[in-house]
């Protein structure tokens, strides 16, 4: 045990203390804050900004076009060459409504020096429409307002009744994305640091490293210290990652955006995303909305959802990592490696293929066994868990993770133990399984 402890300590301090790790530790954080941040800042410092000339020939469409936040309207009478040239030559647009003797004015055009964005060419499309649906409406006998006033807006809200018969409101589309979230995280640190495992094997097989070391530690406690040590290594730099992540996303809200701005923020991105005029947003209808996040998301079990995400995460890298280090000890380049990881790699892969499905029916049989099979357990689980899963079903998944990444590690061993003594050859897989039978 205390040479497993020496080779644990070796690998840890070996590569924390890399200048790779320091970079990516530092600069991880910084991209997932940027995820975050980047979206809200260039909504609000980028909005389209544009001056736009009605020449409305029909009279149709006189004050129905708002000032949208950097976005203005303005009313020209003039000669449409005249009025072309004024606006372009100042930089602004130029929005003309032609008059139509027999066809209702459902053509325009708008000319400028540069491409307009799409919410321009939306909001002027939505503003036509509606006012020319208006008139077709009033000229048939029927008062648009008598037809606005009968719409409805339909809210359907999902509670989710426990055997024991207690509420709790859900939001399926929240679930779903912290499902996906969660195991795509999973995915990518079991490969990351899986591979870490692989390549570290490979290295001091080549530079004949091992030979020395086996010398003083069996081959098995060899491997064994080395995926504990890496998965620290990754641990670590996970938790560090998360720490830094909320720290600057945390700093970023407070230090830039006050209560009132992010008020605003949010009701001119629902104004953009419906395209309809700024009067009709209201900051009590954002505020009930961000009410009802924060509820859903106080709904969501994080204690459970961590504790579990460091399991499955220790747990599907430690079985995947023991496979890797067999590989890595069974190989002398990286070109050989492919024929042993694809088989490896399936079932992580067939897990992100079936993201949908498990979402749309976490509770299905498919789901479930899935979620059993320890090769697929980590990401699928990870993917139910926010949907709300019995305990029971965790614990028996949980249970067989464990087991089978022992005997996993123990048939690695066997495979470990000769691969990295083994130069030269080009390995198949019937000398694995001569390997295994030793």
């Amino acid at each position: 045990m205390k040479k497993i402890l020496l080779i644990i300590q070796r690998e840890y301090l070996t590569r924390v203390r890399k200048k790779s790790f320091l970079i990516m530790t530092i600069l991880g954080p910084v991209l997932m804050a940027a995820l975050v941040i980047l979206p809200v800042y260039l909504t609000e410092n980028a909005a389209p900004s544009a001056k736009i000339a009605v020449l409305d020939e029909t009279g149709w469409f006189y004050q129905k076009f708002h000032s949208q936040g950097k976005v203005q309207f303005y009313y020209v009478y003039k000669s449409l060459e005249q009025a072309k040239a004024e606006a372009l030559s100042k930089g602004d647009m130029l929005l003309y409504i032609p008059l139509t003797r027999l066809n209702l004015p459902e053509n325009a055009e708008l000319f400028s020096v540069k491409q307009p964005g799409v919410f321009v060419e939306n909001y002027i499309k939505t503003v036509m429409r509606q006012v020319v649906e208006d008139k077709k409406m009033l000229a048939k006998g029927i008062d648009p307002n008598v037809l606005k006033s009968i719409k409805a807006h339909i809210h359907l809200a999902t509670i989710k009744v426990s055997e024991e018969g207690t509420e709790k409101k859900t939001n399926t589309g929240l679930e779903t994305g912290l499902a996906v979230f969660s195991g795509f995280l999973i995915y990518f640190f079991v490969f990351m640091y899986g591979a870490q495992v692989m390549r570290g094997v490979m290295e001091e097989k080549q530079n004949r490293i091992v030979e020395l070391i086996i010398s003083s530690v069996k081959p098995f406690q060899l491997m064994v210290g080395k995926i504990i040590g890496v998965g620290l290594v990754g641990l670590t730099q996970f938790l560090l990652w998360v720490m830094l992540t909320m720290g600057f996303v945390g700093a970023f809200q407070s230090h830039i955006f006050s209560e009132k701005r992010v008020v605003h923020q949010v009701q001119t991105m629902t104004e953009q995303t419906m395209a309809v005029p700024a009067a009709t947003a209201s900051p009590d209808k954002t505020n009930a909305v961000m009410t009802a996040v924060s509820g859903f998301l106080s709904a969501v079990n994080f204690k459970v959802m961590i504790l579990s995400f460091l399991f499955y995460f220790l747990g599907g890298y430690l079985l995947y990592a023991s496979l890797f280090a067999a590989v890595g000890g069974a190989i002398d380049h990286d070109t050989d490696a492919q024929q042993f990881m694809f088989p490896i790699s399936i079932p992580l892969i067939f897990s992100m293929v079936m993201i949908s499905v498990v979402a749309n029916q976490p509770d299905g049989p498919l789901a479930l066994w899935m979620s059993m099979i320890p090769f697929t357990s980590p990401v699928i689980m990870m993917m139910r868990i926010p949907f709300g899963v019995p305990y029971w079903q965790i614990g028996l998944s949980a249970a067989i993770l464990v087991i089978t990444f022992l005997f996993a590690t123990f048939l690695a061993g066997k495979i470990y133990r000769i691969g990295i003594l083994v130069y030269g050859k080009k390995v198949g897989y019937s000398d694995l399984w001569k390997w295994l039978r030793y």
